[in-house]
This record gives structure tokens, C-alpha cells and sequence, in this order.
């Protein structure tokens, strides 16, 4: 059996309280959107808000949700690391490694490269600054054997996106390093550390097996990812999350997908979804944390499987993009 096959899956058990965050290194341009579970089962969605302060993040978030209760929230940086950088920096598994990046022998893992010479598997992250730079530095430096080993599995294309950028790459609008750097050091890690009911997927089991923990689990969220799951017009080479027109014209499609999955939408999400989240510059911020949250629920309600692979390397080290179907990959050697 091919090591990626995807097993049936049971129904999910409804969280009390579903979010996706919108990352970016700018803290002002950091949106999250929230879904509430209602007494009828269904649920209703809020307009987005500023993720604000990161050391309560959690505890907001748990507190929302109530005793007992589960708490499911995406974000849309990297979880996980390549396999073969894994293998070079001696990393058996990512939740063990996590908690001691920045820390002991692993203190520069977060400070970016200066130089070629600078990058080693204990800092990986490169360049700190432009100028006389190539993403081939990185191969070197982290002792891999060819460009594709800078990725994880997930990062490849599918059928329904373009490939995701290096993971240890901090240049260009593209990039996801500094993304990466805040996310693991100034939210993740430092929830691991303190909080035994703080769980990642799919590095500690199954969504099913997850989701029935009273506390917080997380999971990396791609919204690119979800606008092929959605059939979302954002989605064509023509069309750009930047620009208020195009994210309007989606705005059928995701009002009546909430209509469809009894999920009622606040007057002022309604409002934000018509009018294409508006001109301002966080409006693709705000509208991709709305779609990262109804791709979660998407997960949810069963229309689409939540996708965690079989193969241990990716389950303890490289881990997965919730909802990607690892079949529609399509790897370089195709």
C-alpha cells in the first residue's frame, strides 16, 4: 500500500470553537476569524479581528471555547521541517526539537544568516539581508543534495496551487521564513512549553483523536490551498487576492456555502464578504483568514478529509496541510 494513502475517516467531533489566523511578519496586518459552535449544532462565523497580543493568544482562545471544551485554530505558516534538513541537524521529531530552537546549542537557530558561511543545520534561516544571495546558499550550508530537498512533501504543487516557497528562504513578498521565525518562536513553542493541553497536528495524532481533548489544537492552514477546495474564482492565474474586485466576485460562492453548511454568518462578516472585505490594506489579510476558517469548517462538516498522511516521517517531522490530498501532489519527478 502506497505509504501516503489517506484512510477513511470518522466523523469529526465539533469543536466548540474554530479560528484561523492570517499571518504575516507585520503584527498590525495579522487577522483572525472565529467560529462559535451553536446550541443546534450549527455554527456562526465572525468578521475578522486583529490577532493582537500573542502571549494571551491561547488563553483567549480557551477562554472563548469554555471548561472542557476543544479549541481548533489554524495558521497559515509552516509546521514541520524537511525531512533531509531533519536528517542533517539530527532532528528525530519535530515536537521534541521545537521547544529548544532559540535555546542552548540551538540559540542562533532564529537569527537569520548573514552570510553564506553563516548557515549551518542549527541556523537555518537565510539571508538576513539582500544582496549577493541565492536560494543555492541554503543547499550548501544545510549539507543537502539538491534544491528539492528544501521542501517538505506538502510543499509541492497540486492540481489546485502553485508550490510553496523554502520554508528557511526570509526574502521577497513570497517568502515564508520570518513567518516561520514569529510563529514558532513567539506563539508555538512557547504554548508547548507551558501547556500540556496544547496539542499540534498531525505531529500528536489523528484530527479525530485531537479534536475530542478539551484545550487547544493547532494545525498549519494554507488559504491558496482552500481556495481550490472551495471553488473559489481567486483561485485562476487572472485573478488577485490583492485586488477588493476579484475577492468580490467570490462573494456568492462563500455566502452560499455558509448557507449550504448551516453556518450563520454576523451581520458585520456578511457585510465584509459582499463588499469584497473593502479597499483598505488589510483586506486580503481579512480575507483569507475567512476562507482559512471555512476550509477548517470544511473539514469539519466532512466534505473534505483532514488528509494526515501514514508515513511517520511526515506525521513526527515534516507534518501536513490541513485538507491537502497528498494524490493530487504532484512531485518533481513527474
Amino acid at each position: 500500500m502506497n505509504a501516503l494513502a489517506v484512510k477513511p475517516r470518522p466523523t469529526l467531533q465539533p469543536p466548540a470553537l474554530v479560528a484561523h489566523a492570517d499571518w504575516s511578519i507585520d503584527p498590525k496586518k495579522r487577522s483572525m476569524a472565529r467560529a462559535v459552535r451553536t446550541s443546534n449544532g450549527g455554527y456562526i462565523a465572525l468578521a475578522p479581528e486583529p490577532v493582537s497580543n500573542l502571549e494571551d493568544l491561547f488563553a483567549r482562545l480557551n477562554a472563548a471555547s469554555g471548561v472542557g471544551e476543544t479549541a481548533f485554530v489554524g495558521f497559515d505558516f509552516p509546521l514541520g521541517v524537511p525531512r533531509a534538513y531533519a536528517k542533517a541537524a539530527r532532528i528525530d521529531r519535530f515536537m521534541t526539537a521545537l521547544p529548544k530552537f532559540g535555546r542552548g546549542t540551538w540559540k542562533d537557530f532564529y537569527a537569520p544568516a548573514n552570510g553564506q558561511e553563516d548557515i549551518s543545520p542549527r541556523r537555518p534561516f537565510y539571508p538576513n539581508r539582500p544582496g549577493g544571495t541565492r536560494r543555492a546558499h541554503l543547499i550548501d550550508g544545510l549539507k543537502l543534495n539538491g534544491p528539492d530537498e528544501l521542501f517538505r512533501l506538502c510543499d509541492h504543487p497540486t492540481n489546485l496551487r502553485a508550490a510553496a516557497n523554502p520554508m528557511f528562504w526570509t526574502m521577497g513578498a513570497q517568502q515564508v521564513g520570518k513567518a516561520a521565525i514569529s510563529g514558532w518562536r513567539d506563539l508555538i513553542a512557547p504554548a508547548i512549553r507551558r501547556d500540556p493541553a496544547f496539542h499540534v497536528w498531525p505531529f500528536e495524532g489523528r484530527l479525530t483523536e485531537l479534536l475530542t481533548r478539551p484545550g487547544i489544537t493547532v494545525a498549519e492552514v494554507y488559504p491558496g490551498e482552500i481556495y481550490g477546495h472551495l471553488k473559489l474564482q481567486i483561485a485562476a492565474s487572472n485573478k488577485s487576492k490583492l485586488n477588493s474586485a476579484h475577492r468580490k466576485e467570490d462573494a456568492p460562492r462563500l455566502l452560499e456555502w455558509a448557507i449550504q453548511n448551516n453556518v450563520q454568518l454576523s451581520a458585520a462578516l456578511a457585510s465584509d464578504i459582499r463588499d469584497g472585505f473593502g479597499e483598505g490594506a488589510d483586506g486580503e489579510d481579512r480575507f483569507d483568514a475567512t476562507v482559512g476558517l471555512l476550509g477548517m469548517l470544511n473539514v469539519i462538516f466532512g466534505h473534505r478529509t483532514s488528509g494526515e498522511p501514514a508515513d511517520a516521517v511526515v506525521r513526527q517531522i515534516e507534518g501536513w496541510i490541513l485538507g491537502l490530498d497528498a494524490k493530487m501532489l504532484q512531485h518533481p519527478s513527474d
